[in-house]
């Protein structure tokens, strides 16, 4: 069975918005290089959730997990990206595990580096 990753965020009309996901990115493939990974967005930028999915199946990917880049369980994430999440369980039937996280902004590891980069700003 091979992994696929797919990240997917909010999307910005500016596209620097998107530099950190980017970044995220960068970071995964660095630390590993054969997970194939896409960044996705809910609104404005592209690729959309669906092209990316399509993507990672056409890569031969029969597990995704599909990590909402948010820093909480907002409107979007609770009530729009399961519905995305499901719609791509039809489209691509069972021959692919969709495996949906929750918020990346509420994992614990997340809260801390927030809380530590805080205080790191404060030491200054």
């Amino acid at each position: 069975m091979s992994a696929g990753l797919l990240l997917f965020a909010h999307g910005a009309r500016d596209p620097a918005w998107a530099g950190p996901f980017q970044a995220v990115v960068a970071s995964l493939a660095a630390q590993q290089p054969g997970l194939v990974t896409r960044l996705a967005f809910l609104e404005f930028m592209s690729p959309g959730l669906e092209e990316a999915a399509r993507q990672l199946v056409a890569a031969g990917c029969s597990r995704i997990d599909v990590v909402p880049l948010f820093l909480g369980s907002s409107g979007h994430v609770r009530r729009e990206v399961p519905p995305l999440v499901e719609a791509l369980r039809q489209q691509h039937g069972p021959a692919v595990r969709w495996r949906l996280h929750e918020a990346i902004g509420e994992h614990p590891l997340v809260v801390a580096a927030m809380a530590t980069a805080t205080l790191d700003w404060l030491k200054n």
